[in-house]
């Protein structure tokens, strides 16, 4: 069954070589009981050592059931020991963290048993040996002959075919001897037990056969097992299972060890998770600050949203004009002189905002971005369009005493400041083109479409948020008051009071004092409004042209009396949590449903039909636009004027004798100065804005609302992009809130990355220390290594041990910081919210937490790599003779 074939086994120890085994050939029966006796220092153990795989030969052969073992390599032989060969060692060899069932146990766990049958295998081995009742001791708790039956039980687990025994009884007294020896004389029937001994009387008694060593060669040999013989025995069946150490086992070995040392372990993991600590208490300020700004932004980009206007203008060549960079013209350079001249930029100036107001298509930028292929709605929270068509709202019971208008506003006019607000009206259009958002009095606004946001913004006081067009919500301001202001706009104080009140000051006189009016919340919810479109202020006349009655109070009462009622749904007040809001304190906001309504209804409106169903005339006045040319006599047919002039009887005999003798030019001429050929001074397009003529295709203005500076950046890209692909439709804005707070994102980064570059440095440090406390533990658990390596674990297993022992440090120690890091930050949110009014801003985020664990464990196992293969490679047979 075993062959040793002239094995030579030599010892280098410097220079000098020592030839333990000279040439040893003995053959071993399948089942006998050998006994190899001889003095210290003669080769026994290193005998032993080679036929259990523990050390492998200088030169000869082991033959294995017939099989070769000289090309075997480490796992080869690791198979070999965990399936063909137990070990029973003079000093047990017990791991001391283990119980005594794990301890036994353990073999199978490398041969790939599952959990149950290696239980139950375990314990019928050591109801064989009498330890049934003992399993759950650990081995400190036993005394040497049952700590030498554990090892007995661990050695036929696996039932190998050779037990091999290192002076058994070496360290037990007499009577725990002869039980040791009569269990390995029982085991002998079945398998071939070889023993070390120095006890020649302990041989003679149970073993079947007595070989004897001296300096490395066999001198006798009393029971000899022939070539031939061994020939006949041999059935050349030898094919092991590979063997390999699952991670739980792994797990299991470093925790129970890590265990053991609860204390250490601990302050290992603590010291590992300083770092961690560092660096998650960094992310939670730098998170809670940027949930901070992130808040701030939303909620700042949604009162200045990316705006693009019908007409625009280029802001940098403005601003390049403004500053008046011509600091390299040499023409302009006067420092060196003692004189400081005036510098000529409000020609330029105007030049450019005259010259640069560019059109923009938005008629075909609103059906681009509304294409989700095209990216807008990935960055936008919300989209909204506004439209020229007025909106024109009334108080039928206003305390004027009477219908009152309430938007457009009409306060500047009744405070007597009409030429403002007309020449404002005037300059509109141009003004428009280089002005951010409305500069006018109006306190009637529409909403975003993003409920989320606005829900976010504001509390509801009263009432609800509008669910039809015809809601809308009024904004008081955070003493739940609303200015005098919007009392008068909305009609519910006597505009009357504001001109009394500028002419008391005008002549010298003080302001006076106002009755405060007070109102409940049903009060508020009461309030209705009159919505008129701008079609039906205008009454038709007998001739078909069409007359303005916004000025005449019977037609608008009636005009009134026909509009859409709108009512107030919700009193609302910015929350305390908002940074900004999109509607002032005072403000009146209603959806975009009551606007995109207003501008549909009113192209059915009769005159806005009349004037599209006749393009050439003003329907104001009947005439004919006169496009910009000058109106002669080859424009008009004049036989037909003619024929009109005859069949009305109003041309004489005598006037019809005088036109027949002359010239078409004289003819035309003579009936313009009567007031024939008369023409607009307006034009279609004039009318039509007038009107207010829009269509819901063709905005007037586009506003792109983004929750973070990244999104507003990815819409100025995609803006960009769009005037790349349509160059002859190139769109003009100005990013004004871009443009001041864009670097506020990019700061808060920085300085956090920084102050993890600073404190990483201790994470390194933490990984080097674990890595020197790692090394201790091999020094301290080299037996077990060598334990592990006799019962067939591979390098691999024992690497793998130790990285389950960083392992569990690892995450112990990023568990721990986590831990830590979630407690400190309760005082210092509370600390920083009593100064700066801010809740929660120290708060760490979980998947940062989670990837601080990740990292504490990678850092570990990166500091333990070294330890670990460091112990992968001991001697086995070294390691079982250290302490």
């Amino acid at each position: 069954m075993l062959q040793l074939k002239n094995i030579v086994k030599d010892y280098h120890t410097g220079d000098e070589v020592v030839q333990a085994l000279k040439g040893v050939s003995v053959n071993f029966r399948r089942n006998e009981f050998v006994s190899i006796l001889g003095q210290s220092g003669c080769g026994k153990t290193t005998l032993l050592n080679i036929v259990g795989g523990l050390d492998q030969y200088t030169s000869g052969d082991l033959v294995i059931n017939g099989k070769s073992t000289k090309d075997f390599k480490s796992r080869d032989w690791d198979s070999y020991r965990n399936n063909s060969v137990g070990f029973v060692f003079q000093s047990y060899n017990l791991i001391p963290h283990q119980s005594v069932l794990s301890n036994v146990e353990l073999a199978l766990t490398l041969s790939g048993v599952s959990k149950a049958d290696r239980r139950k295998r375990a314990k019928e081995v050591l109801e064989k040996v009498g330890l049934g009742n003992q399993i759950h001791k650990k081995p400190n708790q036993m005394s040497g002959g049952q700590m030498q039956r554990v090892a007995i039980a661990r050695a036929l687990i696996n039932d190998p075919d050779i037990l091999l025994a290192d002076e058994p009884t070496g360290a037990l007294d007499t009577e725990t001897s002869v039980q040791i020896m009569e269990l390995l004389k029982e085991i002998a029937k079945d398998k071939l037990v070889i023993m070390v001994t120095h006890n020649p009387e302990l041989a003679q008694q149970y073993s079947t056969r007595i070989v004897k060593l001296l300096d490395g060669n066999i001198i006798d040999d009393s029971n000899p097992f022939s070539d031939e013989d061994e020939a006949k025995e041999d059935d050349g069946s030898y094919e092991p299972r590979k063997t390999s150490m699952s991670m739980f086992t792994a797990f299991s070995l470093s925790l129970n060890n890590l265990m053991t040392k609860k204390g250490r372990t601990f302050l290992t993991a603590f010291a590992g998770s300083i770092g961690i600590i560092g660096i998650a208490l960094i992310l939670s300020l730098s998170s809670g600050f940027q949930k901070y700004i992130n808040d701030v932004q939303e909620e700042t980009l949604a009162t200045y949203p990316v705006q693009i206007t019908k007409k625009a203008m280029d802001y940098d060549e403005l601003l390049s004009k403004m500053v008046g960079n011509n600091e390299e013209d040499s023409d302009h350079n006067h420092a060196g002189e003692d004189k400081v001249y005036s510098g000529d930029i409000m020609g330029d100036m105007l030049v450019s905002m005259v010259s640069d107001v560019k059109e923009n298509d938005l008629e075909s930028f609103k059906n681009y971005i509304e294409d989700d292929a095209n990216g807008f709605t990935k960055y936008t929270s919300d989209i909204t369009y506004t439209y020229d068509t007025p909106l024109y709202v009334f108080n039928e019971n206003s305390a004027n005493g009477g219908v009152a208008q309430v938007n457009p506003s009409t306060t500047m006019t009744d405070m007597g400041f009409g030429g403002m607000a007309e020449a404002q009206e005037s300059t509109a259009d141009f003004m428009s083109a280089f002005s951010y958002g409305s500069s006018s009095m109006d306190m009637w606004t529409q909403m975003l479409d993003n409920d989320t946001l606005l829900k976010q913004q504001y509390d509801v006081l009263a009432g609800h948020w509008p669910e039809n067009k015809n809601e809308v919500v009024l904004v008081v301001d955070k003493n739940n008051e609303i200015s005098d202001f919007t009392l008068y706009t909305l009609g519910l104080r006597d505009s009357k009071e504001l001109s009394d009140m500028v002419s008391t000051i005008l002549a010298g006189g003080e302001a006076p004092e106002l009755e405060q009016m007070v109102f409940t919340y049903d009060d508020l919810l009461n309030l209705k409004f009159k919505v008129v479109l701008p079609g039906d202020l205008y009454k038709k006349n007998d001739d078909g042209t069409y007359t303005d009655m916004s000025s005449d109070a019977d037609f608008l009462k009636s005009a009134v009396a026909g509009g859409l009622e709108v009512k107030v749904s919700a009193v609302i007040r910015a929350s305390d949590k908002a940074y900004a809001t999109t509607m002032q304190p005072g403000y009146i906001g209603y959806t975009s449903e009551l606007a995109n309504y207003i501008v549909s209804e009113n192209e059915k409106t009769d005159v806005l039909k009349a004037q599209m169903d006749n393009p050439d005339t003003d329907m104001f006045t009947g005439m004919p636009f006169s496009d910009g040319k000058e109106l002669t006599a080859d424009d008009v047919d004049m036989d037909s004027v003619m024929q009109q002039l005859m069949a009305s009887g109003q041309v004489t005999e005598d006037m019809q004798a005088q036109m027949a003798s002359m010239t078409k030019d004289q003819l035309f001429d003579m009936l313009k100065g009567y007031g024939f050929f008369q023409e607009s001074t307006s034009t279609y397009e004039d009318n039509m804005s007038k009107l207010g003529y829009a269509e819901l295709a063709k905005p007037a203005s586009i506003n792109l609302y983004c929750a973070e500076f990244a999104d507003k950046d990815e819409i100025t890209k995609l803006i960009d992009k769009y005037n790349e692909d349509y160059p002859d439709k190139e769109i003009t804005y100005t990013d004004y809130i871009g443009i001041m707070l864009s670097s506020v994102t990019k700061i808060i980064n920085a300085i956090t990355y920084v102050l993890i570059a600073f404190v990483a440095i201790s994470l390194i440090v933490s990984s080097i220390m674990i890595g020197i406390i790692t090394y201790i533990s091999v020094l301290e658990r080299t037996k077990e290594i060598g334990i592990l390596r006799s019962i067939g674990a591979s390098k691999k297993d024992i690497s793998r041990v130790f990285n389950a022992e960083t392992f569990i440090i690892g995450l112990f120690s990023g568990l721990i910081g986590i831990g830590v890091t979630v407690l400190i930050n309760i005082p210092i949110s509370k600390v920083i919210e009593s100064y700066i009014n801010v809740a929660g801003v120290s708060a760490l985020p979980w998947k940062g937490g989670a990837m601080l664990v990740i990292i504490s464990v990678i850092l570990t196992l990166i500091g333990g790599l070294i330890p670990s293969r460091i112990a992968a490679k001991k001697d086995p047979v070294i390691a079982l003779r250290s302490e």
